[in-house]
């Protein structure tokens, strides 16, 4: 049995005991009776979380729920698609040459960086080379365009950056580029896509590398993969392939 220090009541065990403090003396407990009997209720409020772990609880819902939005928005960086085929197929040394037959080369227009959200003159667009912001573009397909100041950046680390007019890509392109883009994400050989910035694009289809462009008026995945294998990863800045 135990006893009441509070009262003549007597109980059978010490849950019983705790159980009457906190019911008929909850005002009267000294500091060691009160730490045992939150102990046994689990604290005053045992039902409920603290402020604190509920405001950070909050705060990362929050959190996901913008990066969510964001790369549902954009379509680019951490997309998962599965790929097969030959867009899942190793690159070749170089590209097949009656692919690439067509392909332009243009000056490079220098490399200088500016600060971000800078407004650049490019005297062509999309822009192959020139000045360009700190920041780069992660792989991956966008429906609306990057800036442009991170993309150069991005080509010049050795990316592919394929240009799309949204209102000529067919369904079967859009997959294959997704799935080229989901496959090929380093740092220094990325692929990403993107709707032409142009208002009247020159093709449906533009691939560009560092100083390098092809057009395509119809999509061919071949001649996707040979302008990769002969482009990617080779930038000017860290060439590594």
């Amino acid at each position: 049995m135990v006893d009441c220090e509070y009262c003549a009541e007597s109980f059978d065990g010490d849950d019983a005991y705790l159980d009457h403090l906190a019911d008929a003396h909850d005002g009267e407990l000294g500091a060691i009776d009160r730490r045992r009997v939150e102990d046994h209720t689990g604290g005053e409020d045992s039902d409920s979380l603290p402020v604190g772990a509920i405001v950070i609880g909050v705060v990362i819902v929050l959190a996901i729920g913008l990066v969510a939005y964001a790369t549902q928005l954009s379509g680019g960086g951490g997309e998962s698609v599965e790929a097969d085929g030959i867009e899942a197929s190793s690159l070749d040394s170089s590209g097949a040459s009656d692919l690439l037959a067509d392909v332009e080369q243009f000056p490079n227009r220098g490399n200088d960086h500016v600060q971000e959200g800078a407004e650049i003159d490019y005297e062509r667009i999309p822009p192959l080379s020139g000045t360009h912001y700190g920041s780069t573009t992660d792989a991956g397909f966008y429906e609306e365009t990057p800036a442009l100041g991170s993309l150069v950046h991005t080509l010049e680390h050795g990316a592919v950056v394929v240009y799309y007019d949204p209102e000529e890509i067919s369904p079967e392109a859009r997959q294959s580029l997704r799935e080229f883009s989901s496959v090929h994400t380093g740092t220094w050989r990325s692929v990403v896509v993107a709707p032409n910035p142009n208002d009247d694009p020159r093709a449906p289809y533009v691939l560009t590398a560092w100083q390098h462009e092809l057009t395509m008026d119809s999509y061919d995945a071949e001649t996707v993969h040979a302008f990769l294998s002969e482009y990617l990863g080779r930038g000017p800045e860290n060439p590594v392939r």
